[in-house]
C-alpha cells in the first residue's frame, strides 16, 4: 500500500521532518514521524480526529518544540522557539480557528505584528499596499472592510493573505474548509493551485477524501501519532481504501434509513423575527413545524439567518416577534434551562465558546446536562460511579480521543471537541434535537457515526432540526427539506422532491418550476 516517500525526479525537500516526536503527559501525540515537503507541491496530511496531524504541523510552525528528532529547512537543521521564528524561515500556518481581530480592518489585521511596516505609513497607503498584495496573490478581499463584517470564506482569505504577505514559502492549512461553503472551497483550492504553481510548498491537513483527491499530489496518512501510509497519486484512491488506511480497519460508510414514522408536531415556530448581533433583522417572519420521528433539514447558503434561527429556538436569543412552541407549550419567553427540561437539546455551530466550557474537564463537559437527573443524580447528590460510567460510555460510542476524564476540554482536538458536544446532546431524554453543523470537522468514521445517531434519534421518536452546509448530508438525512433564504423559509420539500438541482436553485433565489 505504501508508495515512495517522494517523487523520483524531485529536488531536495524544502522542509524535512526526521524522526519527530511529541508527548503531552501520557499522550504520545506524534511518534517518530518522517515527512518531506517539496516546493510547488500540495501535500495532503490525512487522519482521523486526534491522529496527531495538527500537533505535527504545530511543531513545524514553532508553536510546540519536538521532544525528539529534527526539522530541516533547505537541508539545514533548525530549532524554532516560536511561530515568529518559523515565519522568519518562510514557514507560515493558517490555523483551524482564525486568529483575527474582528474590530480591525483587513489591512490592519494583515500587518498586525509584522516587522517590516513603516511606522509613518498612512491608513490610506496601508490599505493600498494590502489591496495590491491581495490582487497580486489572487485573493479577493476588501482591504478597507472590517473583519467582523466578513463571511467565513473572506476571513479565510485574510488569514492566507497575512501569512503570504510575510513571505511564507511553506504554507500549512489546518482543516481550512471546515466552515466554508462549496463555492468558497472552490475559490480556496483555485488559490492554492496558483500558489503551488508559483513554487510554494503547501500542506493541506484534512480528513475529507474528496478534497484530498482534488488538489493533492501526494498524501501522508497518520494514525495515533504515527505515519502509517504514503501515496503518490491520491486521485486514484477510493473512499474505502482511504478510510481503511486512516482507521486501520474496514469501515462501512453506508446509512441504513428506515421508513419514516411521523408523529405529532413537537417543535413549532410561527412568524419569527430575530435580530443579529448588529441589531439587524436576520430572521424575517420564518415559520416551521418539526414532527416527532422526522428530520427536517435546513438548506441555505451560510449567513441567511440559520444561526439566529437556531439560537432563538434554543432560547439563547429572544425573538423580536413571533411564537415558539414545544410540545404544544408556548416557550417563546422561556430560557435554555426550561427548554432543556422539556427535552430540547442543542448542538451549536460554535463548539468552543457555546458548545463547551474549555476550562472544565472532559467529564464535567459531558455532565453539563446529565448531572441534574438519574442515574447521574441520586437525591441531592451526584452519583459519582454512575456519572463516571455514563461519561466513559459516551466516549466509547463516538471514540473521543482523550487521555482521561480529567483532561481539560481545551486540550482536545477540534474534531474530538465536536464529538464531545454531539455525545452529550444525544445522550438520552431527547425530545427535540437542534443540530447545527453536527459533523463539521469530523473524520469519515465519526461523520458516519453521528449521522447514524441522528437517524437513531429520529427512529426513537425525536423531532430533529438539522442544518448543515453539506447539501448532500441534508438530502441524505432529511425527511423534508426547508430552504432558507434571506431569513425566511421559502419552500419546504418532501424527501422525494428534494434533489441538488432543485434545492440549489431555491437557495440562490430561483423558482421550483420544472
Amino acid at each position: 500500500m505504501d508508495s515512495p516517500a517522494s517523487p523520483a525526479s524531485a529536488p531536495a525537500a524544502a522542509v524535512a521532518l526526521r524522526g519527530v516526536s511529541k508527548r503531552f503527559g501520557q499522550l504520545q501525540a506524534v511518534d517518530r514521524v518522517e515527512l518531506d515537503l517539496f516546493a510547488g507541491e500540495i501535500h495532503a496530511l490525512l487522519g482521523e480526529n486526534g491522529a496527531g496531524k495538527t500537533t505535527l504541523m504545530c511543531l513545524l510552525d514553532g508553536l510546540y518544540r519536538p521532544d525528539e528528532g529534527r526539522i530541516e529547512v533547505g537541508g539545514q537543521e533548525v530549532r524554532f522557539k516560536s511561530p515568529r521564528a518559523a515565519m522568519k524561515a518562510s514557514i507560515g500556518m493558517v490555523h483551524q480557528h482564525f486568529m483575527l481581530v474582528p474590530t480591525l480592518t483587513v489591512a490592519e489585521n494583515v500587518v498586525l505584528g509584522a516587522e517590516r511596516i513603516p511606522l509613518l505609513l498612512s491608513p490610506r497607503r496601508l490599505r493600498e499596499r494590502v489591496q495590491a498584495a491581495a490582487e497580486r496573490l489572487g485573493l479577493k478581499v476588501d482591504a478597507a472592510a472590517r473583519v467582523g463584517d466578513l463571511s467565513v470564506g473572506e476571513q479565510q482569505r485574510v488569514e492566507l493573505l497575512r501569512v503570504l504577505d510575510r513571505g511564507a514559502r511553506v504554507l500549512v492549512l489546518d482543516e481550512p474548509t471546515a466552515v466554508l461553503s462549496p463555492a468558497e472551497v472552490d475559490a480556496l483550492f483555485e488559490a492554492l493551485r496558483r500558489l503551488a504553481c508559483e513554487g510554494v510548498a503547501i500542506v493541506l491537513v484534512s480528513h475529507k477524501f474528496d478534497e484530498v483527491r482534488r488538489v493533492a499530489r501526494r498524501l501522508t496518512v497518520m494514525r495515533r501519532g504515527a505515519v502509517v501510509a504514503r501515496f503518490d497519486d491520491p486521485a486514484k484512491l477510493t473512499d474505502e481504501a482511504l478510510a481503511e488506511a486512516m482507521v486501520g480497519r474496514q469501515v462501512s460508510l453506508r446509512l441504513e434509513r428506515s421508513a419514516i414514522q411521523r408523529g405529532a408536531p413537537v417543535l413549532e415556530a410561527e412568524g419569527l423575527v430575530v435580530l443579529s448581533d448588529r441589531g439587524l433583522p436576520a430572521v424575517s417572519g420564518a415559520s416551521l413545524v418539526v414532527h416527532a420521528g422526522e428530520i427536517l433539514g435546513i438548506a441555505g447558503v451560510a449567513g441567511n439567518g440559520q444561526g439566529e434561527l437556531f439560537d432563538a429556538l434554543a432560547g439563547l436569543r429572544r425573538p423580536r416577534a413571533g411564537r415558539i412552541a414545544l410540545g404544544g407549550e408556548d416557550v417563546t419567553s422561556a430560557g435554555p434551562r426550561e427548554r432543556t427540561g422539556l427535552g430540547l437539546r442543542y448542538v451549536p455551530a460554535d463548539r468552543t465558546s457555546t458548545g463547551t466550557a474549555p476550562g472544565l474537564t472532559v467529564q464535567e463537559n459531558l455532565l453539563l446536562r446529565a448531572y441534574r437527573s438519574p442515574p447521574c443524580r441520586k437525591g441531592p447528590w451526584l452519583h459519582l460511579d454512575a456519572a463516571r460510567a455514563s461519561c466513559l460510555a459516551a466516549i466509547e460510542r463516538l471514540q473521543i480521543a482523550t487521555t482521561g476524564l480529567g483532561q481539560p476540554a481545551r486540550m482536545l482536538s477540534g474534531g474530538n471537541l465536536q464529538k464531545l458536544v454531539v455525545a452529550r446532546e444525544l445522550d438520552g431524554g431527547v425530545r427535540v434535537l437542534l443540530a447545527m453543523l453536527p459533523t463539521r470537522g469530523l473524520d469519515v468514521w465519526a461523520t458516519a457515526e453521528v449521522r447514524r445517531r441522528l437517524l437513531q434519534a429520529r427512529g426513537a421518536g425525536a423531532a430533529v432540526l438539522l442544518w448543515s452546509e453539506d447539501l448532500d448530508e441534508v438530502l441524505a438525512l432529511a425527511d423534508r427539506v426547508a430552504v432558507m433564504r434571506a431569513g425566511r423559509i421559502v419552500e419546504v420539500l418532501e424527501h422525494e422532491r428534494a434533489d441538488v438541482a432543485t434545492v440549489g436553485r431555491l437557495m440562490i433565489g430561483g423558482s421550483n418550476a420544472a
